[in-house]
């Protein structure tokens, strides 16, 4: 029995090798931990890509997964590849012929920063067991520690997937003003219990190896290899999805392969959990192992949205979240609760739920690349010229009537919210006037990518969801260009859209057009409405309703919202209607509010 399986993981770039790039550096001064506990001196191994420039605002900083390294990327083509190999390298999304890109190893690791497989200067002996519990905290120090030591006043940013996500959050509240942005991938403000629950299991397979002898296997001269292994094996089900592990395994579920281990190898999945587990042996330490997963278990930022709002109030930086939408380790509905905790809090936040069958390992993936790598290569280098520029491009007239007109609607210094913001254009506008507060909301991906690629702040969002997690009356202006006619819900859509806008815009294709009549009643066929120069047909719109300039005052009567003002307007004649505008308008812009407000 000799099947073919696939052994290749995220783990398959790693090895104990020594790291040949690496640096170190000591710090004599002792570091006192957030349990009380003190270590009298901390190494940090780290290693760097490409310049620091003369202003030393370039830097960014990558923050690791549970099992990672320094070793983000190789440094030549002798080295080994790194375990972000795609991302990061000259003209890669995190570039390094713009950027200078620094990666430690953290604290209580087992790569060459201070863990628990290093000796105690008080005992001469290995720490082991003893090693002191650490905090996310802890570890944040540690690395700010090596900032302050390579003369970086401020990083770029903070990137980090899983618990490189959780120390970037660590990092935006502890040193807000030392930091412009953070981008977090596949991770939370705090663990499920569910997560939690694997952590638990995973170490209590440690323990619970007889060669484990109470933590300090080492002076035995033995590992607990079986119980490693184990905690390893229970990871990887959590990092992959069920829809990775059926391409990876259905074929050939029954047909495991042999393979020099102590576990089952009946079936294909075992085989692989087996190959992973025994390989994770031979360059993890298990101490570690503990050490940094109880670092991680404890990370609460919060578990209710108020909590979350005092923690992250105090984060002076732009956030780029990411999550995947399979991935049931951190689940996507975590990183809205952060994403939403700072939306209330008017932080500048963009945030996008990447389509993905990989699951929590996805960002470490080269499958969905081409989306999530280019909305990082974007965001930071709008985040960059934001920092360097000294204003913004003049602003110039849209060539587009119905844009036009909104903005006119606008007074500069207002606070705006677009609902399905497309490819960003209105706002693209509206940021060029300086408007103080602008945020878009779209559900497609490619367009939430334009967005970024805008310096546009945008979040994912389904509109017939409602607009949780802002706060009433938040925006100046809430906009509904276009898009009222692709809602679902109408009626709760514009009652969210007046709740957390003191007026809102809204503009629409109107049915009551004569030439939508004509086509109706001579040719006997539906109207072919115009979406943004791409006139759509009955079986492909996005439309879901259609509706005149007559129903839409009819339902605003019904509902009590006061129409501030009516814009009629013949966009292929480029120009206002002023008779007769529920026959002569094709589109309609309409400002209103709740009441007589």
């Amino acid at each position: 029995m000799d099947t073919k399986i696939d052994f290749d993981s995220t783990d398959s770039v790693r090895n104990a090798k020594p790291l040949k790039h690496a640096q170190e550096v000591i710090f004599r001064t002792p570091l006192v931990l957030e349990h009380g506990d003190v270590l009298p001196e901390v190494k940090v191994v780290y290693e760097t890509y490409g310049t620091l420039n003369s202003k030393k605002d370039n830097a960014v900083l990558l923050c690791h997964a549970l099992s990672g390294d320094s070793h983000v990327a190789s440094h030549d083509a002798e080295d080994d590849s790194g375990w972000w190999e795609f991302m990061v390298g000259p003209d890669k999304p995190i570039d390094t012929n713009q950027f200078f890109v620094i990666c430690t190893n953290c604290l209580g690791g087992c790569r060459g920063t201070t863990g628990p497989d290093d000796t105690n200067p008080k005992t001469g002996r290995r720490y082991g067991i003893d090693f002191p519990e650490i905090t996310i905290g802890d570890i944040v120090e540690a690395q700010s520690l090596l900032i302050d030591h390579l003369g970086i006043g401020r990083l770029l940013s903070v990137i980090g997937g899983s618990l490189g996500g959780i120390m970037a959050q660590e990092w935006s509240t502890r040193f807000p003003d030392r930091l412009a942005s953070v981008i977090l991938l596949a991770t939370a403000a705090r663990l499920t219990s569910q997560a939690l629950a694997f952590d638990i299991v995973a170490r209590n397979a440690i323990q619970s190896d007889p060669n484990f002898h109470g933590g300090q296997y080492h002076e035995k001269g033995v590992i607990p290899a079986n119980g490693l292994a184990i905690a390893r094996m229970l990871g990887h089900i959590t990092y992959l999805s069920r829809e990775s592990m059926m391409k990876k395994f259905d074929a050939n579920r029954t047909q495991g392969r042999q393979v020099n281990t102590k576990f089952e190898t009946r079936f294909s999945v075992g085989s692989y959990l087996a190959y992973q587990g025994d390989k994770f042996v031979e360059r993890f330490d298990a101490n570690s192992y503990m050490v940094i997963s109880k670092a991680i278990d404890n990370f609460d930022l919060g578990s209710t949205p108020e909590e979350l709002r005092k923690s992250l109030r105090k984060s002076m930086c732009r956030w780029l979240i990411l999550s995947f939408s399979s991935d049931w380790l951190f689940p996507p509905f975590l990183s809205r609760e952060v994403v939403d905790a700072l939306i209330s809090l008017n932080k500048r936040v963009n945030y996008c739920n990447i389509p993905s069958e990989y699951g929590h390992d996805a960002f470490l993936l080269p499958h969905d690349f081409p989306l999530y790598g280019e909305m990082i290569r974007s965001f930071l280098r709008n985040v960059f010229f934001e920092q360097a520029s000294d204003g913004v491009p003049a602003f110039q007239r849209p060539d587009r009537l119905d844009y036009e007109q909104i903005l006119d609607l606008i007074p500069r210094g207002a606070t705006v919210l677009d609902l399905g913001c497309g490819k960003g254009g209105l706002l693209a506008r509206l940021r060029q006037r300086e408007n103080n507060r602008i945020l878009g909301l779209e559900i497609k991906e490619k367009y939430v990518l334009q967005c970024i690629d805008r310096g546009i702040d945008v979040v994912q969002t389904d509109l017939n969801a409602g607009l949780k997690g802002f706060e009433d009356d938040q925006f100046d202006f809430v906009i509904l260009s276009k898009t009222l006619q692709t809602v679902r819900d109408v009626e709760f859509v514009l009652d969210e859209m007046l709740r957390v806008g003191t007026r809102g815009i809204v503009s629409f294709p109107n049915l009551g057009f004569h030439e939508h009549r004509r086509r109706l009643s001579e040719e006997g066929k539906a109207p072919r409405i115009d979406h943004g120069g791409d006139p759509s047909e009955w079986y492909n719109t996005v439309d879901v309703r259609f509706l005149t300039l007559a129903d839409f005052e009819d339902f605003c009567a019904k509902k009590k919202f006061r129409i501030h003002h009516c814009i009629p307007l013949d966009t292929r004649q480029h120009k206002q209607v002023e008779d007769d505008p529920n026959q002569n308008a094709d589109v309609v812009i309409v400002v209103l509010s709740r009441g007589l407000s």
